[in-house]
C-alpha cells in the first residue's frame, strides 16, 4: 500500500514522502496514528495544500524536543531499590520507575520515551539510559540504583 507520510518516522521516511508499506502496517498503526494518509489524488491535492503548515508544526515540535535535550542532557538520576547484599534488586528499575524519578526532578517524560537497551535495570549502579525525545533527537542519562536493605 502506498502511503502519504504525514510527519517524519523512523527507518522509513521524511514528511510528504510516497512510500510504499505492508498493508498491516498501514492499516493498523500509520493511519491509526495519524502519521500517515492513503496515497490518493484527493490525499496528495490536500497535503500540497496543508505542506506548509505541517512543515512548520514539525519544525516547532523539533524545537521543544530540542529544548528539551538541552536540560534533560547528562543527567544523573536516583532511584533506590530493595537490594540483596550481592547487590542484585529485589525486582528491577523499568521506565516507569525511571519516569517517575525524573518526575520529582522536575522533568516531564513519557514512558514511551525512555530506551533501556538491555531491558530493566536488575542490578546496582550506574546505567547507561537513552531517551528518544524525537525521531531525530536522543538524550544520554545516568541512572544510578541504589540499594537499600
Amino acid at each position: 500500500m502506498e502511503v502519504i507520510l504525514m510527519e517524519k518516522v523512523v527507518n522509513l521516511g521524511q514528511l510528504g514522502e510516497i512510500v510504499k508499506v505492508k498493508d498491516g502496517y498501514a492499516r493498523n498503526f500509520l493511519i491509526p496514528q495519524g502519521m500517515a494518509k492513503r496515497a490518493t489524488e484527493h490525499n496528495r491535492q490536500e497535503f500540497e495544500a496543508r505542506r506548509v503548515e505541517l512543515e512548520k508544526s514539525q519544525q516547532e515540535a523539533l524545537a521543544q524536543a530540542q529544548a528539551r535535550a538541552d536540560r534533560l542532557g547528562g543527567l544523573l538520576v536516583q532511584v533506590t531499590q530493595k537490594a540483596g547484599v550481592d547487590g542484585r534488586l529485589f525486582g528491577s528499575v523499568t521506565n516507569h520507575d525511571i519516569v517517575d524519578a525524573l518526575k520529582v526532578q522536575g522533568f516531564e517524560v513519557h514512558k514511551s520515551e525512555v530506551r533501556l537497551p538491555n531491558g530493566p535495570l536488575k542490578t546496582v549502579g550506574d546505567h547507561p539510559v537513552t531517551l528518544a525525545l524525537h525521531s531525530d533527537i536522543t538524550v544520554h542519562l545516568t541512572i544510578s540504583v541504589l540499594g537499600e536493605h
